[in-house]
């Protein structure tokens, strides 16, 4: 592992955040805007528009039937249905929490990252934020692996009822698709959601239209609309609507994808795509089931494609599996999006970040972070086996996600909004009561599967901690053992080395310590070069940087000596490019300009090999863990954007 970048201390006030991103978009033509809408449909709502597939049915099956397919069961749960994705996404997650972005970015990190930046001066409480954060993304990783399998599978069983005879094909077809979707995110989200778009389109509309058919034919299905009724089965039956609220949960799966997607397509585009289109179809849809169910009993087994003619239920079982498909592109998006933005705060080491769009700099592909979750998709879909088994292991995660960000949110409304007291309460008493609910149904499914998203929530979040704590304690030792710059640096002018031609480049975390690979060529090879230029990459917890705010010199005491510091800041969504931040720094400063050779310069690496001791500060199992994950870094080089033929890696050992 080399170069460890130090991330921002909770007290460290980020620099003005380059304002840049919002005009970007707000300045866009109304084709490029209509564009942008249609990308979010097919991007950010795959999840929660194919709910209907399998949360109504499941709401009906819990239990043994303890839901009934009465009147007045059937429009307790519409009542419930409607006002919980009213309650959750229309209203928390639209209307609120999406205002809190981080310059534009969304996900639970960029909120923590927000908390981060608000209590800063309360190291405690924002030690508490953190950890939530940590673990609402831990959380969010755990619904990302369910999502894919859950989605594909519901759609891919629709072959049972248009065609029972095709059942042994649900689970290879199944697995083939998950494949697909896989290989195709290194094209982009943008690509993806332009491919996608149309057909999320097509599907929403279809739905959308297969439940007005029956509200049509049953216009009073329309009633279940009001909360009267969901306050009369409440009431009536309050341990049945506990039990029913641990399946509902699933016609609001997805909503945590909104957020998470927001840095890909902004706001306003996927505000417009939910009011437009989405809300509206998913509303007709669930009304239509309960209609459906209402006149015929026996469509409890499959009501989604009981809706359907019998003629288009083979077009639509392709349709679905198309729109399932692009069900798990939400969540795979948003696992990007949270990865970069954890790396970015010091809790996952550096991997591979890929942008796929030039416009839209939200838009990235990360290698690691999708292989993985297709090997833990593909086990789960195995292990599995059907929609009805995983659904027992769907909402715990999602329901912890939730109230974590509720949590956060009121942090970020309180320090950075000023909200009173008042408007604190009665958001939280209605966004918490509702979503504690949730999340107590579901803690009945544990032993039935809903151990799994747990646990990959607690190794994601034991990955996240000992990655943080590990920084902590080789950054420390690494400190104490390259000794203070600026003592090297007049002990440099007392020694009359000589200067040899040329430019050394020496990426490193601070201005407070000396490069390794510094001190090593000045004691092994007994030399300076005429132009030194130490570069400190430091990420900030805002997502771009200003150029005006980008770069800091310091001349370390010796005016004209050829040897300086550079400090380049970077939002969590810009790319570390440091020769790019040289280019900049020499065409803000001409004289800096004229001095370095940057298209002949040498980068010098300090390549540190971590060794495990006994030393306090981590268990043993977890220094392990922490070495693993440093060995499996990326390689610097890339990752700063290095010239590979002229970039020297130079060793030594730090403990841990």
């Amino acid at each position: 592992m080399s170069e460890i970048l130090a991330a921002p201390s909770p007290s460290e006030r980020p620099p003005r955040a380059d304002p840049s991103p919002a005009p970007r978009r707000g300045s866009l033509h109304g084709a490029a805007k209509f564009g942008l809408v249609i990308g979010a449909i097919g991007v950010v709502f795959g999840d929660i528009g194919t709910s209907p597939l399998y949360a109504f049915q499941t709401v009906f099956s819990i239990d043994n039937g303890a839901v009934h397919p009465s009147r007045s069961d059937v429009f307790g749960v519409l009542s419930l249905v409607f006002w919980s994705i009213t309650l959750i996404v229309s209203v928390k997650y639209v209307s609120f929490i999406m205002r809190a972005d981080n310059e534009g970015e969304g996900g639970i990190m960029a909120l923590t990252a927000l908390v981060q930046r608000a209590w800063g001066s309360t190291a405690a409480r924002t030690a508490t934020f953190m950890t939530l954060g940590v673990l609402g993304a831990s959380l969010f990783y755990g619904d990302s692996v369910i999502t894919p399998a859950i989605s594909v599978l519901s759609a891919v069983e629709g072959l049972k009822v248009a065609e029972p005879s095709l059942g042994h094909l649900v689970l290879p077809i199944s697995l083939t698709m998950l494949t697909v979707l896989f290989l195709i995110q290194r094209w982009g989200t943008h690509r993806v959601g332009g491919l996608f778009g149309p057909v999320m389109v097509l599907w929403f509309t279809m739905i959308g239209v297969a439940g007005l058919h029956r509200v049509i034919l049953d216009p009073s299905v329309i009633e279940a609309l009001s909360p009267s009724y969901a306050a009369s089965f409440i009431v009536a039956h309050p341990y049945v609507t506990f039990i029913a609220m641990g399946a509902i949960v699933l016609t609001i799966t997805g909503a945590e994808a909104l957020y998470a997607d927001m840095g890909h397509f902004g706001r306003a585009p996927i505000s417009r795509a939910w009011f437009w289109l989405v809300f509206p179809t998913l509303t007709l849809n669930y009304l239509g089931q309960g209609s459906l169910i209402l006149h015929s009993p026996a469509a409890i087994a499959n009501p989604f494609f009981l809706l359907i003619p019998s003629w288009g239920r083979i077009p639509m079982v392709v349709l679905a599996a198309a729109a399932t498909i692009i069900a798990s592109q939400a969540v795979i998006s948003g696992a990007f999006s949270v990865s970069r933005q954890a790396m970015q705060l010091g809790f996952l080491p550096r991997l591979t970040i890929r942008h796929t769009a030039e416009r839209e700099f939200g838009q990235i592909y990360v290698p690691a972070i999708n292989w993985t979750l297709f090997a833990a998709v593909a086990i789960v879909t195995v292990g599995f086996g059907s929609s009805a088994r995983l659904a027992t292991a769907y909402g715990v995660a999602v329901t912890g996600t939730f109230m974590i960000n509720t949590i956060l949110f009121l942090a970020v409304a309180s320090a950075l909004w000023h909200w009173g007291r008042w408007k604190l309460v009665l958001a939280g008493a209605v966004f918490l009561t509702v979503e504690v609910t949730f999340f107590a149904a579901n803690l009945t499914k544990i032993v039935h599967g809903g151990w799994l998203p747990l646990l990959i929530a607690f190794a994601v979040f034991t990955v996240m901690v000992t990655w943080q704590r590990g920084r902590e304690i080789v950054t420390a030792n690494r400190t104490a053992k390259e000794g203070p710059l600026q003592q090297f640096v007049d002990k440099l002018h007392d020694s009359n080395l000589p200067r040899v031609r040329g430019t050394a480049v020496f990426p490193h975390p601070s201005s407070e310590t000396t490069p390794f690979a510094l001190r090593a060529n000045v004691e092994h090879n007994h030399i300076v070069h005429e132009n030194v230029v130490i570069i400190s990459a430091k990420s900030e917890n805002v997502p771009h940087i200003a150029p005006a705010d980008k770069l800091t010199f310091d001349e370390l005491g010796y005016v004209g000596d050829g040897i300086v510091h550079l400090t380049a800041r970077f939002g969590f969504q810009d790319l570390p490019n440091l020769p790019k931040a040289l280019d900049l720094a020499c065409a803000a400063d001409p004289k800096l300009a004229s001095a370095l050779d940057l298209e002949g310069a040498s980068y010098f690496l300090s390549r540190i090999t971590i060794r495990v001791t006994d030393a306090p500060g981590m268990s043993r199992w977890r220094k392990r863990l922490f070495l693993a994950l440093a060995r499996n870094a990326a390689s610097p080089t890339e990752y700063f954007g290095l010239p590979d033929d002229r970039t020297v890696l130079m060793g030594t050992q730090v403990d841990v």
